[in-house]
C-alpha cells in the first residue's frame, strides 16, 4: 500500500518513521525540505516537493500540521493534496485543528469521493516515539475499517467517536481536561514545596490514589528541578484552548477555569515562556 504523510514536525516525523518501518511505501513531505532529507536519512523512505506529488499515487494519505490554516495551505490549491489525490482515496488529518474546518475538508473532498477523517492525536512526543498514541476519529463508519489497521502501527487506543467532527471535538475535551488537571497540579505542588515536602516524593505518594494523573507522574520531577525547555508548547496550547473556547461560545457554554488557564498562558507568552512546556503554568501560580 502507499501511503503520503504531510507534516514532518515533533509527532509527524516518527509517526510517518513507524509507517515506514512497518514495511508500506512511504512518501512524506514537509514545508521545510531539509526535515523532510533529514527523514529519508533516518528511514530511507521517499520525499517529494510539493504536496501533490507526494499524494499522486497514494492510497492513504495522514496530515499532520500546525492550525486550521495551515491545513488548508497544504490541502488546497495546484499544489495542494486534492490535486493530487486519487478517487477513493483516503485523506486523514491528525491535526488539532476546529471541528468546522474538518466539515470544510470533508465536504471538499466528497465532491472529488474521496473520504476524510478527522484524526487528532494525544500522547506528545514520547508517544509518537513509542508508538503509543491514543487516536480520536471522526469520520464514515462504512470506510473506518478501511484505516484502522494503518492508525494501529502508531497507536496504542484507535476510536471513532462519530461523524466527521467528533474526532476534534473529543481532542477538545482532552485539551479542557488537561488544563484543569495542570492548574490543580500546579497549585497542589506549589502548596507541597512551600510547605517543605518533596515533590518527587508527593508524586510518588499520590500516584497510587485518586489524584493520579500522566501529567502527575510525568512532569512532577521536571517541575521540581525547574525544567521547563520540552514538551507541548504553550503557543500549541493556547491555540488549542482557543478552539475550545470558540467551539463553547458556538454552545453557549461557560468554561472558567479554561479561559482562566489561558489567561495565564498569556501571560506566560508575553514573559517568553511561549516555548515551554505547558507544565511551565506553575511558574503563574508562583
Amino acid at each position: 500500500m502507499n501511503v503520503t504523510f504531510i507534516g514532518l514536525g515533533t509527532m509527524g516525523f516518527y509517526m510517518a518513521g513507524h509507517l515506514q518501518q512497518s514495511g508500506l511505501n512511504v512518501t512524506v513531505y514537509n514545508r521545510t525540505t531539509e526535515k523532510a532529507k533529514s527523514w529519508q536519512t533516518q528511514y530511507q523512505g521517499n520525499i517529494a516537493l510539493t504536496p501533490k506529488l507526494a499524494c499522486e499515487n497514494a492510497d492513504i494519505v495522514m496530515c499532520c500540521v500546525g492550525n486550521d490554516d495551515d491545513l488548508r495551505s497544504v490541502c488546497y490549491g495546484e499544489n495542494g493534496i486534492l490535486a493530487g489525490l486519487k478517487d477513493s482515496a483516503i485523506l486523514i488529518d491528525h491535526t488539532t485543528t476546529s471541528a468546522d474546518v474538518a466539515k470544510e475538508i470533508s465536504q471538499a473532498c466528497a465532491k472529488q469521493s474521496i473520504q476524510f477523517f478527522d484524526a487528532p492525536v494525544s500522547g506528545g512526543e514520547i508517544g509518537a516515539q513509542n508508538g503509543a498514541l491514543t487516536i480520536m476519529v471522526g469520520g464514515s463508519e462504512q470506510h473506518y475499517p478501511r484505516i484502522v489497521d494503518t492508525l494501529n502501527i502508531y497507536a496504542k487506543q484507535v476510536t471513532r467517536l462519530g461523524e466527521v467532527g467528533a474526532g476534534q471535538t473529543c481532542k477538545m475535551v482532552n485539551q479542557l481536561c488537561i488544563a484543569g488537571i495542570l492548574q490543580g497540579l500546579s497549585e497542589g505542588l506549589t502548596l507541597a514545596e512551600k510547605s517543605g515536602l518533596d515533590l518527587v516524593t508527593v508524586r510518588d505518594v499520590l500516584k497510587h490514589g485518586a489524584a493520579q494523573s500522566w501529567q502527575l507522574e510525568q512532569r512532577t520531577h521536571t517541575i521540581a528541578k525547574n525544567e521547563f525547555e520540552f514538551g507541548f508548547a504553550i503557543d500549541w496550547m493556547r491555540k488549542d484552548l482557543g478552539i475550545c473556547l470558540d467551539q463553547a461560545k458556538q454552545l453557549n457554554l461557560n468554561l472558567p477555569v479554561a479561559k482562566m488557564v489561558d489567561e495565564s498562558y498569556e501571560r506566560l507568552q508575553k514573559a517568553g515562556f511561549n516555548r515551554c512546556d505547558t507544565s511551565v503554568l506553575i511558574k503563574d501560580v508562583t
